[in-house]
């Protein structure tokens, strides 16, 4: 299975086995292993509490989303260092299997992010794009989310109908696959078969409740159904958990399958790229600066 940045959890020896490829300490059950893991965990949580006071070395910006080096623990943009990690891998002809801190030159396999309690996501610098498991779809609906939420999207579709009309009590036999598609697009990780049966799991409940209630207004149990889908999955997506809620509300709305849905949202995104707007030198660089862009450069023309 190719190494993903996946939310996992930090046992103990979860963090042994990380200070040992950092060279901290060896990898050791137990005991005096266990107590230094504990450390390690210590020191990481003092290097996320300092983010407020810290200037990234790259950009020097206040650090926005905290990332670090695993060996050196040198703190970055988590943007600004994976961008480095892009610029570096291009200047070599062979993948890279890790690469030199920008501070100290120590040589570090891995960007650790989103560090929070227990829990933290880890990039590896050896991650092949060649070899990942992301299709054209995959990348056609990331492009999808980094572009504003389509007003026209949302009344072609009418979502108050589908609440008004109760047609969320009619089975979508396409949702688990659809689901499946966009939590692997938003994760870049091809393993989220229990992140989906979890959020499939919370519709099924809500809409069990549904059958057996049905007096409340529309308007409310679309509230309902929004809250508790992003108390499911923000855990997972973070950020784009709003997106992501809205997204799915959209295609259950449309009583489409999925190949229908995306012609829809390629429709729309044709139109949003080829209007007219005014560069600046601001929006280049932000788009530059997008760590992820080249997993998802997609000729839209041929995926139509």
């Amino acid at each position: 299975m190719f190494p993903t940045p996946t939310q996992t959890r930090l046992q103990p020896k979860i963090i042994a086995a990380i200070c040992a490829i950092a060279g901290a300490l060896p990898p050791e059950e137990g005991g005096a292993g266990t107590e230094k893991a504990s450390m390690s965990t210590t020191t990481l949580s003092a290097a996320s509490s300092s983010k407020d006071s810290n200037l990234c070395p790259i950009c020097l910006e206040p650090i926005k989303q905290e990332a670090y080096l695993e060996r050196c623990l040198h703190t970055f943009c988590h943007g600004c260092i994976r961008n480095w990690t892009k610029y570096i891998s291009r200047q070599h002809s062979q993948s890279l299997t890790s690469i030199k801190c920008p501070l100290c030159k120590s040589e570090n396999s891995s960007i650790i992010y989103d560090l929070s309690g227990k829990f933290f996501r880890r990039h590896f610098v050896n991650k092949d794009p060649e070899s990942s498991f992301l299709t054209s779809a995959h990348k056609f609906r990331w492009q999808s989310y980094e572009i504003e939420p389509a007003g026209m999207i949302c009344h072609k579709f009418n979502v108050l109908s589908y609440w008004k009309n109760r047609r969320y009590l009619q089975q979508n036999r396409f949702l688990q696959t659809w689901l499946r598609r966009e939590i692997q697009t938003l994760l870049q990780d091809e393993d989220v078969d229990i992140i989906v049966h979890h959020i499939l799991g919370v519709i099924k409940s809500f809409l069990k409740r549904q059958q057996e209630c049905l007096k409340l207004p529309p308007e409310e149990k679309q509230k309902e159904f929004k809250q508790l889908l992003s108390h499911a999955a923000r855990p997972f997506i973070s950020e784009r958990t709003d997106r992501f809620v809205d997204e799915l509300e959209l295609f259950l709305a449309s009583s489409l399958n999925i190949e229908a849905y995306d012609r829809i949202c390629m429709e729309y995104l044709h139109v949003h790229a080829s209007a007219p707007r005014e560069y600046t030198e601001d929006e280049h660089d932000h788009s530059l600066g997008d760590p992820r862009l080249q997993f998802f450069d997609v000729d839209l023309d041929k995926t139509c």
